[in-house]
């Protein structure tokens, strides 16, 4: 491991990853800000219709759903969690992402805006996973091990929305709220 991955405090509590390339740690940190670029990009690349709103809307609807269904579930930092959709996938709020930028791709009716949220939930996500299992790995060793390969167990639990908030899925529920009211101004207002 790298003096520079050394030095990183990943997670909360000190303890470092497995090997992850310094670069993948620079990409997952900055994946919140660049996520804002990307946004502006698109957004003024989006040529809306009302038809493309809807669809692409249903279909960030149900990324939304997903990501909140699983940070209801969610226990960050403290288990592997293994309850609600982290039952069939590892990365349901990933997962969630992925559909919330293929909507907002749909809405856009652009292609140049579909091509810049791909290559950045393409790059990003990668990286976020990388890192995330690492730190997986690092702080809870055997049962992530068990968890990846399939070995499904744990507290199974009830979706908590206090749990979801706690996690600021409603941040999120925000965020796509906006992102839809402006494509909508887009089109009211023909910009």
């Amino acid at each position: 491991m790298s003096a520079e991955m050394q030095s990183k405090k990943f997670p909360p509590g000190g303890l470092s990853p497995a090997p992850v390339a310094g670069w993948v740690i620079r990409v997952a940190r900055l994946r919140v800000s660049a996520g804002f670029v990307v946004a502006v990009a698109a957004f003024w690349l989006a040529r809306p219709t009302w038809l493309s709103l809807a669809a692409g809307g249903v279909l960030a609807a149900a990324g939304e759903a997903l990501r909140f269904w699983a940070a209801g579930h969610l226990e960050k930092a403290r288990e592997v969690t293994s309850s609600g959709p982290y039952r069939w996938t590892r990365h349901p709020l990933y997962v969630g992402s992925l559909l919330l930028g293929a909507g907002f791709a749909v809405a856009s009716r652009h292609a140049g805006a579909a091509v810049l949220v791909a290559v950045y939930l393409g790059v990003s996500l990668w990286a976020a996973v990388r890192l995330e299992e690492a730190v997986m790995r690092a702080r809870f060793g055997g049962a992530y091990d068990r968890y990846a390969a399939g070995a499904v167990g744990g507290e199974v639990r009830r979706f908590s929305m206090a749990r979801a908030r706690g996690n600021r899925e409603t941040h999120a529920l925000l965020g796509l709220a906006a992102a839809l009211a402006l494509l909508a101004g887009k089109i009211v207002f023909g910009v």
